[in-house]
């Protein structure tokens, strides 16, 4: 019997890569996402700051002086998007 040693090899990258994800592909993708989750979360509470009326508004104010460092940010990366439940849900397979 043989032993491949390349392949053995490559088996031990492969999980050195995926256990220590030493090029931090899982990190950049759930930092991404939890940007997105925070852009929605701003999104309800603040959409009338962008136009669309929302009838919470008034309570959602007491959140202000905690958010407000964020806003301009976020208004930027909000009116830039062409639609932000297509590009929520467009990542799942939702067949009927």
């Amino acid at each position: 019997m043989r032993v491949d040693w390349t392949e053995i090899k490559a088996n031990i990258r492969g999980f050195i890569q995926g256990s220590f994800d030493l090029q931090e592909r899982a990190t950049a993708v759930l930092r991404k996402e939890a940007y997105e989750e925070n852009d929605i979360f701003m999104l309800l509470c603040f959409a009338d700051l962008i136009g669309i009326p929302v009838p919470m508004s008034y309570y959602n104010l007491e959140l202000l002086p905690y958010l407000a460092e964020e806003l301009t940010g976020w208004e930027k990366r909000i009116v830039e998007r062409k639609s932000v439940v297509a590009e929520k849900f467009g990542k799942h397979d939702w067949c009927c």
